[in-house]
C-alpha cells in the first residue's frame, strides 16, 4: 500500500515536472504571418524566451493593429532598443522598472517632468550628459 502511494506521487511529480517544461506557448514557427511580422526583432530569441514572456509579447503583437502609427512605431522601436541589449541589460532595466512602479505618484510625475525637460534639450546637450552618465545611453528614443 505504501509502495502504490509512493508509486503513484512520483509519477504525479513526473507528470507536474513536464507540464511545467512544455510551454503553451507556440514557437516561433507556429507564430501567424502577423505575429511574426510584428515580433520580428525576437526572432533570434523567441524559442529561449519564458512563457509569461511569450504572453506577453503575444498581447503586444494581438494589440498591435489597433494602435495608431505613432503607437505602432514606438512599439518597433522598443522591441529594437530590447533585442539589441544584453541579458544584464534587460535585468537591469527590469529592476528599474520595478523600482519606479513602488514610487509615489509625486515622485513618479517629478521624473517624467525630468524626462520631458532631457527629451527638450538640444542633442548635443543630451549627447554630453550620456557620456557624464552612460545608464542613459540608448533610452532617448523610447518615448519617441
Amino acid at each position: 500500500m505504501v509502495r502504490a502511494a509512493i508509486v503513484v506521487g512520483l509519477l504525479l511529480l513526473a507528470i507536474n515536472a513536464q507540464a511545467e517544461t512544455t510551454s503553451k506557448e507556440p514557437d516561433w514557427a507556429q507564430l501567424t504571418d502577423s505575429q511574426r511580422k510584428v515580433l520580428a526583432p525576437l526572432a533570434a530569441e523567441w524559442d529561449i524566451l519564458r512563457p509569461w514572456q511569450r504572453e506577453k509579447m503575444l498581447d503586444i503583437a494581438r494589440d498591435y493593429p489597433k494602435m495608431t502609427p505613432d503607437q505602432q512605431g514606438r512599439v518597433q522601436r522598443r522591441l529594437n532598443h530590447w533585442s539589441r541589449m544584453t541579458p544584464y541589460e534587460r535585468e537591469n532595466a527590469r529592476k528599474k522598472y520595478q523600482e519606479f512602479n513602488v514610487l509615489s505618484p509625486e515622485k513618479k510625475a517629478e521624473i517624467h517632468k525630468k524626462w520631458q525637460q532631457y527629451q527638450s534639450l538640444p542633442e548635443s546637450k543630451r549627447e554630453a550628459l550620456r557620456r557624464e552618465n552612460p545608464d542613459i545611453d540608448g533610452f532617448d528614443d523610447l518615448d519617441n
